[in-house]
This record gives structure tokens, C-alpha cells and sequence, in this order.
């Protein structure tokens, strides 16, 4: 849910998305779309071509992605899947209201997303800016199930509020999501079917963006849990349905909520965390290292906090980094190569690991 432009204006917590029109699935020919200071990234191909496109996800066998997209003439961001050996692109969201935060169910067999589409078919309105930059978090959202192919979505929450951000777990046994059906945004599981929904987050503030580890052990996120002043402006932007996303860190925990800890603390917004196949290290996208706050760069850290790693270095936005099953390939959402617009597009990268040069 996130406009990306200069300002890289995020339309609530998971991301945004764009169209790619008919050229979805195509990669560039010839040289890399890396930069020589990526060390880490080979063979770096686009696969989406304008619009805004972003928060691409693998299936667990690899095959395939599913991702947001908005083309330049539409509203609203829906869900599409893209066949990586075709090309062949499918719209499985309805086509109605405003998606976002879709993912596989591991068996590959059904999607998971959030609509507004069951309440209006109609694209939500954006928010009000005269507040600052601000996401809204619509509380007509709701997570839903579809077949593969999109048919037959069944809504999974059904409770007052913004529910989105779903993600499950590699185990197949849990789904991890953020809702505020209890006056804020907090971490919440629920079994495959939307039942035994257990709280998982209890501090004042952001809990959002959360994905299991590859075992399904743990679970990372992003959050911000603002003091004083800033609790008092956190609490009455909800209260409209606003959040003001300027400071986020990484954290990470045991699946059921216990052994919560911090993972960055090097200021800015940090966000979209991903595990590396292994478990033992996470990569992200942070503005840390812009005082403008313009510019996003994906970044590797271990899971104890250490060995913090630049990985991009292109101007502009690179964000939602996410590694295939088997580790050797990245995507990610980016400016590059959008010949000076705003286009967010999906990337894919031969992943080289080790030391980056």
C-alpha cells in the first residue's frame, strides 16, 4: 500500500502497488540493471514496466509471484499473480475497492489478501494531508482467501476495523496479521480458516508488517511506539484512521508473542523486513542514511543485530526485498530504470552471497 514517488508516499502499511500493463512478466534484455557497488546482486532484470508495482511475493515452490499493481489511469491497487518461466500475468483480486498485502498459502493452492471490495465496490477515497504525510488505514479492510485463479474469495476477519498485512507461515499452520479491533494496531494470528485468532503485540503504537521465520518459529516486524508528545499525536491520528509512518525499527520474537526484542536502532523508517532462507539474517529497506528521507536502500542485518549491510545503491526508492525459497533469487520494488517518472517496478536478481566487493 504505498504511493511511490520522490517522497515515497506509503497508502497505509503493507505497500503499493502498479500496473504493468501488458508487459508485466517481460525482463530487460541485455546488460544488469545492478549498479558495480551491488555486489550481492547479479543479472538484475525488470518485470513489471510503469505504474506503480510493488510488494511482489514468491509461492513456495518458487514458480510463481503475486504482487500489487496499479496502473497510472486506475485508483486503487488490485492483485495479480505473475508465472515467472511465462510471463503470463492474471488478475485474482475482484477488480473492486482497494487491495493490498496479498500472499501464498504454502500449498500453493489458494491466495491470501485484504479488500475493501465487500463494503463498496468503489475505490476509498485518499487520505487528508493537511494533517503532514500520513497513511490511512481504512476500516473497511478485510483479509480474505480465493482460489488460486482469484474465484470463490471467502472473508477470513470479519471484526469492526482495519484488518490487512496477512502473511503465513512456511508451516502452513498459522497466518500472522495486524488489526486494531482493539483500539490499535497490534499483531494477531489465526488458524488457516480465520478462527483461534490470538493476540500476539501489547505496546501502545505500530505493530505491522509481520512475516514468520522458515521454520515458523519466529516472526519479524515493524514497529513504533512513540512517547509522550508523539503517543498523544499517534493516538488521535487513529482515531481518524491515520498513521504517521516517519520511525520505524525491525523487531523479531517467538511465534507466540514471547521474547520480543529490537533489531535496528539506527533511526529513520525501517520497514518490509524479509528472512534470508536461513533464518539467521534479515534484509530491509531504510532511509537512515538520507537526511532528506527520500531515498530507500535495501539492507542485510544478522538476527543478533550485527553485521548491518548496504545491498543497493540506486537513487530513489528500493523496497520490499524478498528472497525465493531456495535463496537464490531477490525481488524488489524500485525507481530504477523508470526514465525519470515515478514508476515503482518489479525487479528479480540473481543473489550472490558472501562478502559484497
Amino acid at each position: 500500500m504505498m504511493g511511490l514517488g520522490l517522497l515515497v508516499l506509503w497508502t497505509a502499511a503493507c505497500g503499493t502497488a502498479g500496473d504493468s500493463g501488458d508487459t508485466a512478466g517481460a525482463t530487460t534484455e541485455g546488460t544488469s540493471l545492478g549498479l558495480p557497488s551491488e555486489g550481492h546482486l547479479a543479472n538484475v532484470r525488470q518485470l513489471t514496466f510503469g505504474g506503480e508495482n510493488a510488494e511482489a511475493y514468491f509461492s513456495f515452490d518458487g514458480t510463481r509471484l503475486i504482487y500489487q499493481s496499479r496502473a497510472t489511469t486506475e485508483e486503487c491497487d488490485q492483485i495479480y499473480t505473475l508465472d515467472l518461466a511465462t510471463g503470463d500475468r492474471e488478475l485474482v483480486s475482484t477488480g473492486e475497492g482497494r487491495t493490498t498485502c496479498s500472499y501464498f498459502y504454502p500449498s500453493g493452492e489458494q491466495i491470501l489478501y485484504s479488500s475493501t471490495h465487500h463494503h463498496d465496490a468503489t475505490c476509498p477515497p485518499p487520505p487528508d494531508y493537511t494533517r503532514g504525510y500520513v497513511w490511512p488505514l481504512y476500516d473497511t479492510y478485510d483479509v480474505f482467501v480465493a482460489n488460486q485463479d482469484g474465484s470463490e474469495p471467502r472473508q477470513l476477519t470479519d471484526d469492526p476495523g482495519y484488518d490487512a498485512e496477512a502473511t503465513f507461515s512456511p508451516t502452513g499452520d498459522r497466518i500472522v496479521f495486524t488489526s486494531a479491533r482493539d483500539g490499535d494496531l497490534e499483531l494477531y494470528s489465526m488458524a488457516p480458516d480465520g478462527s483461534d485468532v490470538t493476540r500476539l503485540t501489547f505496546r501502545d503504537g505500530y505493530d505491522g508488517g509481520a512475516f514468520y521465520s522458515p521454520d515458523g518459529s519466529k516472526i519479524i516486524w515493524r514497529a513504533h511506539y512513540p512517547e509522550g508528545e508523539d503517543l498523544a499525536d499517534y493516538k488521535a491520528l487513529l482515531a481518524e484512521g491515520l498513521i504517521r509512518p516517519g520511525e520505524l525499527d525491525i523487531w523479531v520474537m517467538d511465534a507466540d508473542g514471547s521474547n520480543q526484542r529490537q533489531l535496528t536502532d539506527i533511526g529513520g523508517a525501517n520497514f518490509a523486513p524479509y528472512w534470508h532462507p536461513s533464518g539467521d539474517r534479515i534484509i530491509f529497506s531504510s532511509n537512515h542514511q538520507d537526511p532528506t528521507g527520500r531515498d530507500f536502500d535495501l539492507y542485510m542485518v544478522n538476527l543478533d543485530g550485527t553485521g548491518l549491510e548496504r545491498i543497493t545503491h540506486s537513487e530513489g526508492f528500493d523496497g520490499f526485498p524478498v528472497f525465493s525459497p531456495d535463496g537464490k533469487s531477490l525481488v524488489f520494488g524500485s525507481n530504477r530504470n523508470n526514465g525519470g517518472t515515478n514508476d515503482t517496478n518489479v525487479f528479480i536478481a540473481d543473489w550472490v552471497d558472501g562478502t559484497q566487493g
